[in-house]
């Protein structure tokens, strides 16, 4: 009889737990059940279009706005490998197989005066490669000003492109105390091309007009129009996604209300919460979805790992998103 292996998965805590027996309460031999399970797999899979590969790219950028959150995108990055790495050494067939060998990670260092001098060029290049290739992105960088790059390469393509914001600030604050210069609360404003469709979900903004804010956002859902009625939006979002060619989602960390993410510099009370924010992204999404930017995390102000949590949850149930369409236990 061959040895019983113990069933064990590495978790984000750096810690290992059991993960749930069969059902006749047995832990079969690695050789066995990974074969059995495998075959599982490759069945749910049968009828099913190729999908292309991921471009991880992480851009620890974090100038003119919310510093120390290039600390965030880098301890994402570093987090992201290990998880892919988790997944690689486990021996048994997990859910993670559906995106196996698909994702390339690459960091874009900005270590020199020169790297800093490029930062806009060489962000755009990159996610432009990306795209030449028929990649999908995963775009982590510190602050908010670090997805403009994406906004202006987005701004190329065509003209029915769709950006899905999440995000509690509109970033095109012209107030009196705010600097005209370049910022992560202004950004937009100084965009190179002209701006793709942006649809805002979650903004607690209560100051900036809305002749304004109609200027450079298609629509806006505050957060409290959200949390008393999603219904609106939830369809005004499929409907918009439907009809664009192509969809890119942006997230900025402090849409979430503070109690279920702390981690940012600037946070808003009355922020959406993770279910509500999954109901929205799954509104929008679709094979049109082009890529996923994160943005503004700040570690030095998390509590107890709970926001890097959040963020590595999401980020691998966005690849198995992508990869596994909606999840089954079927």
């Amino acid at each position: 009889m061959a040895p019983r292996v113990p069933n064990l998965r590495a978790t984000g805590d750096g810690k290992y737990h059991p993960l749930q027996r069969r059902r006749d309460g047995e832990l079969w031999p690695a050789a066995a059940t990974l074969q059995l399970s495998r075959q599982k797999f490759m069945t749910r899979k049968k009828g099913r279009a190729a999908v292309g590969k991921t471009a991880a790219l992480f851009f620890p950028f974090d100038l003119f706005g919310s510093a120390g959150t290039s600390k965030g995108a880098e301890l994402l990055a570093d987090a992201f490998r290990e998880m892919l790495a988790d997944n690689q050494r486990e021996r048994l067939a997990t859910r993670a197989d559906a995106y196996a060998g698909k994702v390339r990670v690459q960091e874009l260092r900005l270590d020199t005066l020169v790297a800093y001098q490029k930062w806009r060029e060489s962000a755009r290049l990159a996610v432009r490669r990306a795209w030449q290739r028929q990649e999908f992105v995963l775009w982590v960088t510190g602050n908010h000003l670090g997805v403009l790059p994406l906004y202006e390469e987005l701004g190329t393509r065509a003209a029915d492109t769709l950006v899905v914001q999440f995000d509690a600030h509109l970033d095109i604050y012209n107030l009196s105390d705010c600097t005209p210069e370049l910022s992560h609360g202004n950004f937009l404003l100084h965009a190179t091309e002209p701006l793709p469709a942006i649809i805002n979900l979650g903004t607690r903004e209560l100051l900036l007009r809305h002749d304004h804010v109609r200027r450079y956002y298609r629509q806006a859902f505050p957060a409290d129009r959200l949390t008393i009625d999603p219904e609106p939006a939830l369809r005004t979002l499929a409907q918009a996604c439907e009809a664009a060619s192509g969809v890119f989602l942006d997230i900025d960390c402090d849409v979430f209300d503070p109690a279920f993410f702390p981690a940012v510099a600037n946070p808003l009370p009355f922020g959406l919460d993770p279910p509500l924010f999954l109901r929205l992204l799954n509104a929008a999404w679709s094979k049109k979805v082009m890529g996923v930017a994160i943005s503004e995390f700040d570690p030095g102000r998390d509590r107890n790992d709970q926001s890097l949590a959040l963020l590595v949850w999401l980020l691998e149930y966005l690849l198995l998103r992508r990869y596994e369409g909606f999840g089954t236990y079927a």
